[in-house]
């Protein structure tokens, strides 16, 4: 007797009700959130193209803080080293929830996102390689266009792709939460500065003695708050990017929930502290990074030097070509084929939107280029001119899908019965069944006592005066 083929299984088909509810709630605020941030980097442009430019870097520059802690900083390095600390310990939760909670706690629906996520930084790091050394340029931003800004793609999803399936929403979210790893790792490993091993051994207590307080129940903010501000100077003192302690405190929160709770710690903490990261840190950051001049010579030279236009390729052409390979090959050599309802195109096309690259790409331009402040406000304008290219082409993609992601999408969110679930996480529901009869037995009644009416009212209009 044959031996049985073996079963195929889906990916990008229809989410669970709990993952579909929190992608949705998780788009919700990051959609808001990329709306803010991308009114502050326009805000930023603004300012740093007016007459007034002068005070933009007047308060760009501006120190404060205590120099006896080492921490006498500019604005501009207050919010990359100090703000951005809150969104990678947001990015730590949502990572964490994943691999507890999400897809990627089974390894075999984690591949896809993995080697996505995985290809999508390695081929645009490629390209910038390829094209800077061909070039004569520097090989120090390799890591700019690598990485993926979540709340500005969701931001262009929420303008042009409304009706876009949640499965090709959570990939995005998803791909999004490794991608942070990676970016988090990267600044980890390659832009860390010499080592104050004495600040770095205070920060590893504070983190222990923040796990310990975790796993014993300590409660009350004022404790937990203050230890976070202490980790965060010992680390930023230490010659590690400041951002690790934030993502290192995120990862010690429990993210799966007991008997007796609705939501986990790590969830009801995110919650609180989403709104801070999306709408008050995020787009801080993004005013006093992205304010770099504009002119038609400094848009020319974004396509003609060789670091600047690794930048622009490698988020246009390698990220989509990266996300979209990774998953191809992903499904070619294992058991995975598309879910029904899309078509490649529909991932390439995600895939584009991806090379949106903003916060951690402009993060990392200040790192690779410290000290050369010409050429970071290339990078940064290089950064700025791939984002839009990738928007824009993404934005035509969707937009030739949009009827068929349109029919996908009200299929998903139908709810005749008005119980808050949509219908079709109900099929196999027998109470779902008399509901629906009973709910159509209405309806019928009504068509008929509607019909009887007409009925009546064209015999008294043929009845003879």
């Amino acid at each position: 007797m044959a031996a049985p083929s073996p079963t195929t299984r889906k990916f990008l088909g229809r989410l669970s009700l709990p993952e579909r509810n929190f992608v949705a709630d998780a788009l919700r605020t990051e959609t808001v959130g990329g709306i803010l941030l991308l009114v502050a980097a326009i805000a930023a442009l603004v300012w740093a193209n007016t007459p007034v430019r002068d005070s933009y870097a007047s308060v760009r520059d501006f120190h404060l803080g205590p120099a006896a802690l080492g921490l006498d900083l500019s604005v501009q390095h207050w919010a990359a080293d100090g703000l951005l600390a809150v969104f990678f310990f947001v990015a730590g939760i949502e990572l964490k929830r994943e691999l507890v909670a999400g897809d990627l706690k089974d390894p075999k629906a984690a591949a896809l996102p993995v080697v996505a996520a995985l290809c999508g930084m390695a081929v645009p790091a490629l390209v910038y390689t390829l094209v800077s050394t061909i070039g004569g340029g520097s090989l120090a931003g390799w890591a700019v266009p690598t990485a993926t800004d979540i709340a500005f793609a969701l931001a262009v999803l929420a303008v042009i792709g409304t009706s876009l399936p949640n499965a090709l929403r959570a990939f995005l979210l998803t791909l999004a939460v490794v991608d942070d790893l990676f970016a988090i790792l990267i600044i980890a490993v390659f832009f860390t500065a010499d080592l104050n091993f004495a600040a770095l051994g205070g920060a590893a207590a504070g983190l222990v003695l923040f796990w310990l307080m975790l796993r014993k129940g300590v409660r009350g903010w004022y404790l937990y708050v203050p230890l976070a501000f202490v980790i965060w100077g010992l680390m930023y003192n230490s010659g590690v990017h400041a951002t690790i302690a934030g993502v290192a405190m995120g990862l010690m929160l429990r993210c799966t929930t007991r008997e007796d709770e609705a939501h986990s710690l790590g969830q009801r903490i995110e919650h609180l502290v989403r709104p801070l990261s999306a709408g008050v840190a995020v787009p801080l950051f993004a005013l006093f990074s992205a304010g770099v001049a504009v002119s038609g010579d400094a848009l020319g030279g974004v396509f003609t030097r060789p670091e600047t236009l690794g930048v622009v390729l490698g988020l246009v052409v390698g990220k989509a070509i990266g996300i979209f390979g990774g998953t191809w090959l992903t499904a070619r050599f294992t058991r995975a084929e598309l879910s029904d309802d899309l078509a490649w195109p529909d991932l390439f096309a995600v895939a584009s939107l991806a090379g949106i690259g903003f916060t951690v790409s402009l993060l990392i331009g200040e790192l690779a280029f410290e000290g050369d402040g010409v050429l970071t406000d290339e990078v940064k304008a290089a950064v700025l001119s791939g984002s839009l290219i990738a928007a824009i082409l993404s934005t035509v993609l969707l937009k030739l899908r949009n009827a068929k992601y349109r029919k996908l999408y009200e299929a998903e969110e139908l709810d005749e019965d008005l119980d808050g679930i949509p219908d079709i996480y109900e099929q196999d529901s027998p109470a779902y069944h008399l509901r629906m009869a009973d709910i159509y037995e209405r309806k019928a009644a009504e068509h008929r006592r509607l019909a009887q009416v007409m009925a009546g009212a064209s015999e008294e209009n043929d009845r003879p005066a």
